[in-house]
């Protein structure tokens, strides 16, 4: 604090350190700057204060040098001043902490001084975005007590009868970590992002946040859920903020993971991000899950059938989880993480509640879409080298059967949304053809290996792997010719863009690597696979680079050019086609295990649906396609 006059008190006080408390006797000062010094001349000053006339008028840096007792004494009043002042500020801060019962805080920073001394003089790693991470929780090991609970019976769970001691003080709080309040970005575009997520995006996931809510009741509600929303709604109106708001969830997301007191509208902001954000979809989902596990949202069923809208609301989440879960499952060949239990075989009681509108018998047509998707998974496993023998072909056709059923309960059931037109109804039929070429396309199972079409099974791996084939073609004609389908691509969750290039790949190997039986069309093909192409690059055109499409649109017209060069296209005539089953061909031909889009990938199947696992971590979202693991057909 250069120019402040020194405090008596730190003077004596430096004076007295030295053995001394006299004056120094300086007998010559100094009076003349340096450049003055320099040219020997005399130095005139106003005040005593540089600059003086000379430098002034010449322009040059005007500094006047000072003894070594006088640059000492000015160094200890500055921080004798200093001291002062955060003893001040201490005060302060202890007088707030003890109003907001966090009493235990400063002496907590203070013990943890010596430690944080320590880790600055060693190297640290760089840590990403740690401008704008939100304040991590505090955690302790926690001690425990034994409970009893008056009003459960010796039946209850037995981890109910111990309960941690609460920790007075132990959690930050969570309005720290709205974005609007850090300053990421602004009522009006927070507002703005709501808006989108509200009358358009929620209705296709049949209204995740539930009741409509305002920009006040969502920030209350839970800052995971807002960035969330904001994310994906500046996701979808391509704008600049998408970045800022990925990166913002992501870190509040990270400093929840060992909370203890996440919400129901955490799980919702959970899922949201599941849905929608493909890049870290299979972190949130497993989270989402954990979380409704610890919530007991699966228990509130019982109270949901009596009556009970706060259970009610409980339970439509969970059933939103279970359709979240076994969305990726597919996605990642993974084994779903929630099962058939009391809450998903009521799902139909459900719909009988008081409570209950169209969107919760959307949401319990998925349930049972995906109900029939998880034991078709336990039945038939994960051993794509393990050809169909005949004790599967029956359960398959089972299943097949179930499938139609659903659909047909379905289909009629719904009329036009006014915000989402008529995607309910149409929704269902897509669902059900993606459900029915994950089925199918297990004919492909084993193939070039012994025993694939043994005599007692041919015709019946012929005629299912030819379901597969109109089941995969049903999706992307349905892409082409329907433009009130091609309107939702923007706005409808990863899970259709993932069974789209799904349906792509599928056509493409089936019409290009395998032989006689399955007769395909190659010309048609080809001109479908052109056609979805166009008019996914026309979708794509105003979508936001990140979004999982616009990878997808670039990635199957380059698989396209590939397997169909143009160059040695000849005249193919209307009636060409493939036989296929057993491998007969040359590899060097056409190596679909290459790479496309900078990702190697191998031959596929669905329960091996790997488009996701290899991209970066949370911090470094970059979701293009990566078809790593995918089964053998």
């Amino acid at each position: 604090m250069s120019g402040s006059p020194s405090d008596p008190a730190a003077v004596l006080a430096l004076r007295d350190q030295f053995g001394d408390r006299k004056p120094p006797d300086i007998t010559r000062k100094i009076t003349a700057c340096v450049a003055c010094r320099k040219q020997k001349i005399k130095c005139h000053m106003r005040d005593g204060e540089p600059p003086c006339t000379r430098c002034k008028k010449r322009g040059l840096s005007c500094t006047v040098n000072k003894s070594l007792q006088m640059i000492l004494e000015s160094d200890a009043s500055w921080k004798h001043l200093m001291t002062r002042k955060i003893q001040v500020l201490e005060s302060a801060l202890g007088k707030v902490a003890n109003h907001l019962s966090l009493g235990e805080l400063l002496e907590d920073e203070m013990d943890q001084e010596d430690d944080v001394a320590e880790q600055t003089q060693a190297p640290t790693p760089h840590r990403a975005h740690s401008q704008i991470s939100p304040q991590a929780e505090k955690h302790t090991p926690l001690n425990f007590e034994v409970v009893m609970d008056p009003d459960s019976g010796p039946a209850a769970i037995p981890g109910s009868v111990v309960s941690p001691i609460a920790i007075p003080g132990n959690e930050t709080n969570r309005a720290e970590q709205d974005i609007i309040t850090r300053g990421v970005i602004t009522v009006d575009q927070a507002q703005q992002y709501l808006d989108i997520y509200q009358n358009r995006l929620d209705h296709f996931l049949y209204r995740i946040i539930g009741d409509r809510r305002d920009l006040t009741q969502v920030r209350q509600a839970s800052p995971l859920l807002l960035a969330a929303i904001c994310a994906v709604g500046a996701l979808h109106l391509a704008t600049a903020d998408f970045e800022k708001c990925y990166q913002e969830f992501v870190s509040i997301a990270a400093s929840q993971t060992f909370s203890r007191r996440n919400n129901v509208d955490d799980v919702r902001g959970l899922c949201v991000a599941a849905f929608w954000l493909s890049g870290i979809s299979w972190t949130c989902v497993s989270a989402a899950v954990r979380i409704a596990t610890e919530l007991q949202l699966h228990r509130s069923i019982f109270k949901a059938l009596n009556g009970d809208k706060t259970h009610y609301q409980r339970t439509r989440l969970y059933y939103l989880v279970f359709v979240c879960d076994h969305h990726f499952s597919v996605a990642y060949g993974r084994p779903p993480m929630t099962r058939q239990d009391d809450a998903i075989r009521a799902a139909l009681q459900f719909l009988e509640t008081e409570h209950a509108v169209e969107d919760d018998a959307r949401l319990c047509s998925q349930v049972q879409f995906w109900s029939i998707g998880s034991e078709i998974y336990s039945t038939f496993g994960i051993d794509v080298e393990r050809p169909l023998d005949a004790s599967m072909i029956e359960p398959l056709r089972r299943f097949s059967i179930s499938l139609d059923r659903v659909r047909a309960d379905w289909t009629q059931r719904f009329r036009q949304n006014e915000y989402v037109g008529d995607y309910p109804r149409k929704g269902v039929g897509l669902h059900y053809h993606f459900a029915k070429l994950y089925l199918f396309s297990m004919a492909f199972r084993g193939i070039g290996r012994p025993g694939f079409k043994s005599p007692d099974v041919a015709l019946d791996i012929d005629e299912i792997a030819n379901s597969a084939v109109l089941s995969a073609t049903a999706i992307l004609r349905a892409v082409v010719q329907d433009t009130e389908i091609q309107s939702f691509l923007n706005g409808l969750p990863t899970y259709f863009d993932l069974m789209i290039a799904f349906a792509v790949v599928f056509v493409l190997k089936v019409s290009t690597k395998y032989a006689t039986s399955v007769r395909v069309d190659t010309s048609e093909i080809r001109s479908l696979v052109s056609d979805v192409v166009t008019v996914l690059k026309d979708v794509t055109s105003n979508m936001h680079p990140r979004h999982l499409l616009v990878s997808v649109a670039k990635g199957a017209e380059s698989l396209l050019e590939r397997c169909h060069p143009q160059e040695i296209q000849g005249p193919v005539p209307s009636n060409a086609h493939v036989t296929m089953s057993q491998p007969t061909f040359d590899d060097s031909l056409f190596n679909i295990s290459s790479e496309w889009n900078g990702a190697s990938f191998d031959n596929f199947f669905m329960g091996e649906f790997d488009f996701l696992s290899n991209q970066d971590a949370m911090n470094n979202y970059q979701p293009d396609l990566n078809y790593n693991s995918m089964q053998n057909m």
